[in-house]
């Protein structure tokens, strides 16, 4: 993940012990300043200051649109030329991660960064005609460790188990598929909007003592984008994963018990595994990347240490109660800026087009041909073509002079016979040459 896509917004509840510095030559940098416990005894070497640095730093008064321009807007224009691009956002549970990635309802202006960025996209659609773009996406779940198909309208409002269970496969080249994840098309941004709108209400919101509306699993929206020019056989094509990951939560400070505990298990243990891949990613010759531990670090393989233009959003409260886990994120974001993508541009050729184009290429040949010559060729030899090639093809073969030529003039379908007939001979006069030997050795 180049370093220059490392991204951290601060959120604050209450007045933190911390400083913010938004230098626009050095970058900024956030410094934590721990007071000394007394209580721990006369002799406390415990460290009372913390900095990290980053390129950018939001505080609470930071307005949506701002974020989206900082930091999404950058990405959508990579995948728009044809590049894979993530934004996920990673931090303690309340501190803003789903406001940021989704926005609010209450107001038009808290809208995040999903719904600002499908705005943004099929604006540069509309305005450039000289191509044709077509776009589906998908919404993923993962929920207690199982993933499940968010845009699967037949379950629309019911429960989460009951929707379509989405099941990793690989292929032999170790690319992820994703069985039971459904992709739906969106011909405009409405439609795209009503997909989101769609996997918001499936997915598992809860109550916990650090937030009222708690997501309790990983979600990762996706943009699928392919973009040609009108009659090229060339194709772009590129996808934008949008992830807000569920919250961490300490149960020996909030308490939790019951389903609410299973949840936090599961989710403290997926993040786990994605930090021990960000470890892995960081360290120099690691052979080894344990991204199968998990099904989250699975699916986002290509946009940790792969093909992808990856942007990490940290998100933080700010305040004393939480200085640990902020310190703990800050480490956390440090160390994603340290891995290095190499994002390459995934162009291709659509297999119809050109094929239709061939074919284009060959009639106009065969036209040329015919003009050339005055004779108008069908693809398949005449039989009288035919009786005279095999009557050339034996005077060539019973010639005694070793000198001897065949001339067929410029025409690929009696060179083909002629070459189709030679190699029948030899194969013969070898299962003759065969049969002796083996008569002569019984």
């Amino acid at each position: 993940m180049p370093e220059h896509m490392s991204r951290v917004q601060l959120f604050t509840l209450t007045q933190p012990v911390y400083s913010v510095d938004n230098d626009e030559k050095t970058g900024a940098s956030l410094e934590f300043l721990v007071p000394k416990d007394l209580a721990d005894g006369f002799v406390n070497n415990k460290r009372e200051c913390y900095k990290f640095r980053f390129l950018k730093l939001f505080d609470q008064a930071a307005k949506q649109e701002e974020i989206f321009e900082n930091i999404a807007k950058p990405v959508a224009d990579s995948v728009l030329a044809g590049y894979n691009g993530t934004i996920f956002a990673y931090g303690q549970t309340g501190s803003g991660k789903t406001f940021t990635i989704t926005g609010g309802a209450e107001r038009y202006s808290d809208r995040g960064i999903i719904p600002r960025t499908l705005s943004y996209l099929y604006e540069c659609f509309t305005q450039d005609s000289s191509m044709v773009y077509t776009t589906h996406v998908s919404y993923l779940e993962i929920y207690n460790e199982i993933g499940y198909d968010l845009l699967d309208s037949r379950h629309e409002g019911s429960r989460l188990e009951d929707l379509p269970k989405v099941v990793i496969m690989e292929d032999p080249d170790q690319n992820i598929h994703l069985r039971n994840l459904s992709l739906q098309q969106s011909a405009n941004e409405e439609e795209a909007l009503n997909l989101l709108f769609l996997g918001d209400t499936n997915r598992m919101i809860a109550e916990t003592p650090m937030n009222q509306a708690s997501t309790r699993s990983h979600c990762i929206f996706t943009v699928h984008l392919c973009r040609r020019e009108p009659g090229s056989a060339t194709l772009r094509r590129s996808k934008l994963h949008l992830v807000d990951l569920a919250g961490s939560d300490r149960v020996s400070k909030t308490g939790l018990n019951g389903q609410l505990l299973t949840e936090a298990k599961y989710i403290n243990l997926s993040l786990h595994y994605l930090e021990q891949v960000i470890i892995a990613l960081s360290e120099k010759n690691r052979s080894h990347i344990p991204y199968r531990n998990s099904m989250l670090t699975s699916v986002l393989r290509d946009s940790l240490g792969g093909n992808c233009m990856t942007t990490m959003i940290a998100t933080m409260a700010v305040d004393k109660r939480n200085l640990d886990e902020s310190i703990s994120t800050c480490r956390f974001a440090q160390r994603v800026s340290l891995i290095k993508n190499e994002a390459i541009l995934n162009e291709e050729l659509d297999p119809a087009l050109l094929i239709a184009r061939l074919k284009r290429e060959v009639q106009s040949l065969k036209e040329d041909l015919a003009m050339v010559t005055g004779e108008q060729r069908d693809d398949q030899l005449t039989v009288e073509e035919i009786q005279m090639l095999e009557e050339l093809v034996k005077a060539f073969l019973n010639d005694s002079d070793p000198d001897v030529t065949l001339s067929l003039g410029p025409d690929m379908r009696k060179i083909q016979f002629f070459k189709w007939k030679l190699s029948a001979w030899a194969l013969g006069l070898c299962s003759e040459l065969l049969l002796d030997i083996l008569q002569t050795k019984h």
